[in-house]
């Protein structure tokens, strides 16, 4: 398997990003579908929108929202693998807009 990373969408891509990922249900504020320069938009791996609406960005929050989160993931298998797929034949960043990963 090559390298995952995982970066903001807002940092500057960079040549040795491989294949850019936003997993995110909304398009971040402020950033152009150019200067983002993805590959992808994949919106079913992110959190749902009640879970997202639920967590708030709130410290205390985070534990759960990770075990909730995880759960969530099982029901995602398919587009897991996918990116499973390209994670082995190239670097693949996942890219988020929050403030914290």
């Amino acid at each position: 398997m090559k390298e995952i990373k995982i970066k903001k969408i807002y940092d500057e891509p960079s040549d040795d990003d491989g294949y850019r990922v936003l997993v995110d249900r909304l398009w971040p504020r402020g950033i152009s579908k150019k200067a983002a320069s993805l590959d992808e938009w994949n919106k079913e791996i992110s959190p749902s929108t009640e879970l997202r609406k639920w967590f708030d960005h709130k410290k205390t929050r985070f534990e759960e929202f990770s075990l909730l989160y995880r759960e969530e993931l099982k029901e995602k298998e398919d587009a897991l693998n996918e990116l499973r797929k390209i994670a082995k034949i190239e670097t693949l960043s996942l890219l988020y807009a929050a403030k914290s990963p």
